[in-house]
């Protein structure tokens, strides 16, 4: 979809669960309007990279009048806006094609990325689970 952008957001949470929950309140907004949603997380690029888009439409007040406006929101993790900043930042820093073993290296980071994002989601859902008081039985 090409629409003209009012504004750009990225949303940057600890863990998968919280992009999801964000996109929930976001959508449930009665003055959003959600025009378009991308799943890079659930459907990532073929470059590995992930991340949450809305295209959405919101008021912006003036003085005389309401404007809506579009603006993008990019949701996602830590650990995926750090693999998506320093993969811009290599990829622009090499004029040229990008090598085929540098593309590899590039996606199987972004899998490596995934993993931690699991990982830290299961530690930070075993640690609720203890705070509440149950009680985990390790062999």
């Amino acid at each position: 979809m090409c629409t003209p952008l009012g504004a750009g957001i990225r949303i940057v949470c600890p863990f998968i669960t919280d992009v999801y929950k964000i996109s929930q309140m976001i959508e449930k907004q009665k003055d959003v309007e959600v025009i378009e949603r991308k799943d890079y997380i659930e459907n990532p690029k073929p470059n590995g990279y992930q991340s949450l888009h809305l295209i959405v439409k919101i008021p912006v007040f003036m003085s005389d009048r309401v404007e809506m406006v579009f603006v993008e929101l990019q949701i996602r993790t830590i650990a995926m806006d750090f693999w998506a900043s320093l993969e811009h930042k290599i990829y622009y820093k090499y004029d040229k094609e990008i090598p085929e073993r540098i593309k590899k290296d590039l996606k199987d980071a972004a899998l490596s990325v995934t993993e931690l994002d699991c990982k830290m989601e299961r530690i930070n859902n075993e640690v609720a689970t203890l705070k509440k008081g149950s009680v985990i039985i390790e062999c």
